[in-house]
């Protein structure tokens, strides 16, 4: 099969639907499938193969964040070349709402179109003001894939149709088996040590990394050897300036981290704690610390206990109490076979979120499109391939 997938994101800057995109892409091609991904990116950047340039992003204010998108009439040029040239049997599209490349994919194509929406968002700002333009668009989707049941929700409820819901994938095999940093994780033992794990922006209130910090300021007294491993973005000054000056020396800041080391680091830890506190749609780093076999420690979101099953996988706390997860710290740092039975259970739950039976998973998506279409993909105003 010819995919051709669209990803409205720059490659430019790392972020969730990029490596979402990138590992889908992967895992079609090692399942057989050819793939091409048409991405904003600067052209000098060094993109994967099977990754076509549709030019440098402009940044822009969207969703409450700042996105790095490409839009306008040489971008939409460029998606109609792309399209005109792959002769696809089906096109994926990721985020459509988002004013970027997907929306253009959706508005210039005729034929099986698959989108994927990540986010929970009902509409944009840019889409509230153009009506028509999102009525086009969703009759132009022929399927709808939701990664979460939240953002599945959003299309039953607002969209006016349903999608199937299919998770974010991990690429087990990236996580499982790759060596720990140098040094970590130590030991691990009753009342003595252990290690904490924590990844993400920690000045960002709904990670919740204050209720770790205090949960780790109140264990630390009594295990000597406890340490706590933080990465992410952020300033160092900030992170030690929110810990009492004799624990500065227990907490390792590695700040942001490439893919690789952030598989060492998740394996680096006796517990990787997610102590976020709404805003979730799915969880993707447990995924992804559940792959390197790691012992996980989570808030009671809905999101987080649907990939924890239900804290079969993984010990779930009352979210926002930083006393309940202080004991579920203690009891698990002191108890080797409850971290190894969570442990099992979760080599079990992430199985299901493996790249290549999440892509098994798209690809029945995509022949469901194609039949309904009865057709390729082709670009509505230029029509033909060449």
């Amino acid at each position: 099969m010819r995919i051709g997938i669209v990803c409205p994101y720059s490659f430019d800057v790392p972020g969730g639907v990029q490596n979402h995109v990138m590992d889908l892409a992967e895992a079609l091609i090692w399942l057989g499938h050819e793939v091409s991904v048409l991405a904003p990116a600067d052209e000098d950047s060094a993109l994967p193969p099977y990754v076509v340039s549709a030019g440098r992003a402009v940044p822009l204010p969207y969703n409450g964040s700042v996105a790095r998108i490409a839009f306008g009439p040489v971008s939409t040029a460029r998606v109609r070349r792309w399209i005109t040239r792959g002769d696809f049997d089906v096109l994926h599209v990721h985020e459509p709402l988002t004013p970027s490349l997907s929306m253009l994919a959706v508005l210039c194509a005729r034929g099986p179109v698959v989108a994927t929406f990540h986010t929970a968002m009902t509409r944009s700002r840019v889409l509230s003001a153009a009506q028509g333009v999102l009525q086009i668009l969703l009759e132009r989707i022929t399927a709808r894939i939701a990664v979460s049941a939240l953002a599945r929700k959003v299309q039953v409820e607002h969209m006016d149709g349903g999608a199937v819901e299919i998770p974010n994938g991990v690429t087990v095999a990236k996580f499982a088996g790759v060596e720990p940093l140098p040094g970590w994780p130590g030991e691990c033992g009753p009342g003595t040590g252990g290690t904490l794990g924590f990844l993400g922006r920690f000045t960002e209130p709904r990670k919740g990394f204050p209720i770790l910090r205090d949960a780790f300021v109140a264990l630390a007294p009594h295990r000597p050897g406890l340490r706590l491993l933080v990465a992410g973005p952020g300033d160092p000054d900030d992170l030690y300036d929110q810990l009492p000056a004799e624990l500065r020396d227990r907490v390792t800041f590695l700040g942001l981290v490439s893919e690789a080391d952030k598989a060492r680091m998740l394996r680096s830890v006796h517990l990787y704690v997610a102590p976020n506190t709404g805003g979730e749609s799915f969880g993707m780093i447990l995924t992804e610390a559940l792959a390197a076999g790691t012992t996980v420690v989570a808030s009671d979101l809905d999101a987080f206990r649907r990939v924890l099953d239900g804290g079969r996988a993984g010990r779930l706390f009352p979210t926002g109490d930083p006393a309940a997860l202080r004991a579920a710290l203690a009891g698990l740092l002191d108890d080797a076979d409850q971290r190894a039975a969570l442990t099992a259970c979760g080599d079990q739950a992430v199985a299901n979120f493996d790249w290549p039976v999440v892509a098994r998973r798209v690809l029945e998506v995509y022949a469901a499109a194609i039949e309904a279409t009865d057709g390729r993909v082709i670009d509505q105003e230029w029509g033909g391939r060449g």
